[in-house]
């Protein structure tokens, strides 16, 4: 599918020319050529009017050329047709023509003959064979499309797989390590040590080449379609996926800077992994090969292994318990719900993209918000080197130094169980999983047992802070509210998680000052396991000023001008006594808030200094920035008109 495009009966194949650059008249197709309407490149609108007025037709996604000017990819096309029609990257509706392609691309290709094909080849030749399927998403391999779009590896006819290497390299690293465990070996004498089954350019002639010959991996053309996915037995499992980095170091300091990106990755796919006996081979070679691969494929493989991508689990085989596992606790959470992406919907009446969501429970949300505490709660207490240091160690980094990453990140049984509502009256929208914190494979390998142990009383402390602080998701720094005497949606805001454990751990208590005192027990047991890994003295109840606090600066750091509360009050207008506060002296008109106490977007996007966390009998309030208005005006309203009033950070 890759070559060109036959000819039409009766038509000697000419070289296609170049397609005209946007922008450039002196390019631009014969008028003969041109679609009716159009104007044969770029992207503008069929119909005519160039989207900017008439009709308002719905811009193309398509890069118009004179002899194709409206493709039409069949369904069994691969995705590289996709790529070879991908729209001019310039126009004014390049974000939404990109979203509608990507979405065109899941929905409409058809894979599944070809998929039973290859595995049907697979089965063939192979001498042992057998099923890993993957409980998220994973994306192996690959390359950088079109402004920089992640691609998944294809084969040669566009076809998503696991190339062989890949599996290959899974099953070396895995053996090695493993070695250099039981024989206590260094990496590089592991790495000879395992040439009686992989072979080794420095081994003797009988081991210079490995015994098991690696074939490639397809996807199972079996998964019947879910809800809001692709159809996997058509596509094996290729769907639409989103990554944002909305925080990044900039030196010593950070910035705020959405930046969402799409790209392609396979969702719940099931593959076939397939091994065959080569020259000196023996069945306990391919036996112990094939455990070693079985054990490297369910650490992870591909990018992203830490953040929840890439498990592969042989079928049937119980997630009971992960490897290097030290923490899983169920959970909801309702609300504003997690989006893993958007589907592009043309609104011809403003002429412009109106994006809809999708909701997906997505194990980034919960690192990435793990994450963000964990440097908020340090930045108060280490130096920022130091915060960099062990941010990029615990989480994984690219720069200044790129790191693996300590913590490995799982979501299991995530579902949405109740969608976000479309009319008024309806109860708000609700995901559940269970969330599954890991040793990482680098962490089992290289930390002590003492910085793991460290590591896991850090990150359960720190995940009961997350959970007790705010949400996840869009509406994060807000707690599940009701909208319902607003006369247009959304009619629920906010984001509240729920952890559904029967642990004493997860027990809260009834009244504000006793769960005080259980926030700052918690809050000690981190900075006492974060002490520990830094290996550097750490004073809590001494904090830094990480940054200068104005009216309209602040940083996000739980640091000397923070401020984290509990209260309790009056519920007003359907809104938990902190958050009616808050909008009372945010409020600046219909529909306007003052940006600096609540957020807002206008003049660019301000992130609320304000979180808000509501646990029914009482509200935990994080306050960025508390020691100048109109913060600190909000705390001072809030102890004034509470009920009951705690201080949990400063310690004292």
């Amino acid at each position: 599918m890759t070559g060109h495009r036959s000819a039409r009966p009766g038509n000697t194949p000419q070289p296609l020319p170049r397609p005209p650059r946007p922008g450039d008249p002196s390019r631009q197709p014969p008028q003969e050529n041109r679609p009716k309407g159009g104007n044969g490149g770029g992207n503008q609108p069929r119909g005519g009017g160039g989207g900017r007025g008439g009709n308002n037709s719905q811009p193309s996604p398509w890069l118009g050329h004179p002899l194709d000017p409206t493709p039409n990819p069949g369904p069994t096309a691969g995705f590289v047709e996709y790529l070879r029609w991908m729209r001019a990257p310039l126009d004014a509706f390049k974000d939404g023509t990109k979203a509608e392609l990507a979405h065109q691309v899941e929905t409409r290709i058809n894979f599944g003959a070809r998929l039973k094909v290859l595995n049907e080849r697979t089965q063939r030749i192979a001498s042992n064979t057998f099923q890993v399927t993957c409980p998220w998403r994973i994306r192996v391999g690959g390359a950088k499309g079109p402004e920089s779009m992640l691609l998944p590896a294809f084969d040669h006819l566009g076809i998503p797989y696991i190339p062989s290497s890949t599996l290959r390299g899974v099953a070396r690293s895995q053996a090695i390590r493993e070695l250099m465990r039981e024989r206590n070996l260094s990496w590089e004498e592991a790495d000879k040590a395992v040439a009686p089954w992989f072979g080794h350019l420095q081994a003797g002639e009988q081991d210079s080449a490995g015994k098991v010959i690696f074939l490639d991996a397809y996807p199972m053309p079996t998964r019947p379609q879910r809800r809001e996915d692709p159809d996997n037995s058509k596509t094996g499992g290729l769907a639409v996926d989103i990554a944002n980095n909305i925080w990044k170091w900039n030196g010593k300091s950070l910035d705020y800077s959405p930046n969402p990106n799409l790209f392609f990755s396979l969702k719940q796919a099931t593959f076939l992994i397939g091994l065959r006996k080569g020259p000196g081979c023996t069945d306990q070679i391919l036996a112990q090969v094939k455990e070693w691969l079985i054990q490297g494929l369910e650490q992870g493989v591909g990018s992203q292994v830490n953040t929840g991508y890439g498990r592969l689990i042989p079928l049937g085989k119980s997630l009971d318990k992960m490897p290097g596992e030290f923490l899983r606790l169920p959970f909801e959470l309702e609300g504003q719900l997690i989006h893993g992406r958007q589907v592009a919907n043309w609104n011809p009446g403003r002429n412009r993209y109106d994006n809809r969501p999708i909701a997906e429970v997505r194990p980034v949300a919960f690192k990435n918000m793990l994450r963000y505490w964990f440097r908020t709660f340090a930045l108060g207490v280490l130096p920022v080197v130091q915060v960099q240091k062990w941010e990029g160690q615990l989480f994984g980094s690219i720069t200044p130094e790129q790191k693996h990453g300590w913590i490995h990140v799982d979501l299991l049984n995530g579902k949405v169980s109740r969608p976000e509502p479309n009319q008024r009256r309806e109860v708000a929208g609700q995901q559940e999983g269970i969330l599954v914190l890991s040793f990482s494979s680098e962490c089992q390998n290289y930390a002590s047992p003492a910085e793991q142990e460290a590591m896991k009383r850090l990150f359960t402390n720190l995940t009961w802070m997350m959970f007790h602080l705010g949400g996840v998701g869009q509406g994060a720094r807000r707690p599940c509210y009701s909208r319902q005497d607003r006369d247009r949606p959304p009619w629920w805001r906010g984001s509240t998680l729920i952890p559904k454990s029967e642990s004493p751990f997860w027990e809260l208590p009834g009244s504000v000052v006793e769960f005080q005192k259980l926030f700052q027990k918690r809050l000690g047991s981190f900075f006492e396991a974060l002490k520990t890994l830094a290996q550097q003295a750490i004073n809590p109840n001494s904090p830094q000023s990480f940054g200068r606090v104005d009216r309209d600066k602040w940083p996000e750091a739980v640091d000397a001008n923070c401020k984290i509360v509990v209260c309790s009050g009056k519920e007003e207008f359907k809104k938990p006594y902190a958050l009616a506060i808050l909008h009372q002296l945010g409020r600046q008109g219909e529909g306007r808030y003052d940006k600096f106490l609540c957020g807002g977007v206008q003049g660019g996007v301000v992130p609320s200094p304000v979180w808000i966390a509501n646990l029914d009998d009482y509200q935990v309030v994080t306050v960025f920035g508390a020691t100048v208005d109109p913060r600190k005006s909000y705390l001072e309203q809030l102890r004034k008109n509470a009920d009951d009033f705690g201080i949990i950070w400063p310690l004292r």
